[in-house]
C-alpha cells in the first residue's frame, strides 16, 4: 500500500530535518566540519525516487537554504540542482553501487557543489577558495551511509513510493 499524502509529508519532513542539522549554531572549530546535510537528503530522495524528488525539487530546497542561511539568494539553489542533474542523470548506475562506493560518489558531488557555491560567490562578490570547503566533502561522505540507512527505514516504513 503507498501512502501518498504521508509519503509526501515524510519526504518534506526529512528535507526540513537537514535544513535545520544546516543552520544549527556549532562551535567554530566543529564548523569546519559540518556535512552538508541538505544535499544528502535531497539527493537520497533524488536516487531514490526520481519521479517525485528532482531537480526542480532540488533548486526549490536550494533557495530556502539561501533564505535560511542568509546568504546570496540562488547560489545554493544553483549548487543544489547541478548536483541533483548529475546524480538523477546517472541513478540507475548509482543505485547498483555499494553503499560504501555510494558514499565515495557522494563525497564527489558535495565537492562539486562546494565548488559551485565558491563558484557562484566569487562572481557576485568576494570570496576565498577555504579548506573548509573539503572538510564538509569528507564529513558528507563519511555520514552518508548512516543517511542511507536512516532514510531507506522511513521510505519502506511509511511506504513512500
Amino acid at each position: 500500500m503507498t501512502v501518498t499524502g504521508h509519503g509526501k509529508g515524510s519526504i518534506y519532513l526529512t528535507i526540513l530535518v537537514a535544513m535545520v542539522l544546516a543552520i544549527i549554531p556549532l562551535p567554530p572549530a566543529l564548523d569546519s566540519f559540518r556535512p552538508d546535510w541538505v544535499m544528502l537528503v535531497v539527493i537520497y530522495w533524488v536516487l531514490a525516487l526520481p519521479h517525485r524528488v528532482n531537480v526542480g525539487s532540488a533548486w526549490l530546497a536550494g533557495l530556502l537554504l539561501d533564505m535560511l542561511l542568509g546568504s546570496t539568494l540562488g547560489v545554493r539553489a544553483l549548487a543544489l540542482a547541478i548536483m541533483a542533474y548529475v546524480v538523477a542523470s546517472q541513478f540507475q548506475k548509482i543505485r547498483n553501487f555499494s553503499v560504501w562506493q555510494q558514499a565515495l560518489v557522494m563525497g564527489c558531488v558535495s565537492l562539486l557543489g562546494q565548488l559551485v557555491i565558491f563558484w557562484a560567490e566569487h562572481l557576485f562578490s568576494v570570496a576565498f577558495l577555504h579548506y573548509r570547503l573539503f572538510w564538509t566533502s569528507l564529513t558528507t561522505c563519511l555520514v552518508w551511509p548512516w543517511v542511507y540507512l536512516t532514510l531507506r527505514r522511513i521510505r519502506r516504513r511509511y511506504h513512500i513510493r
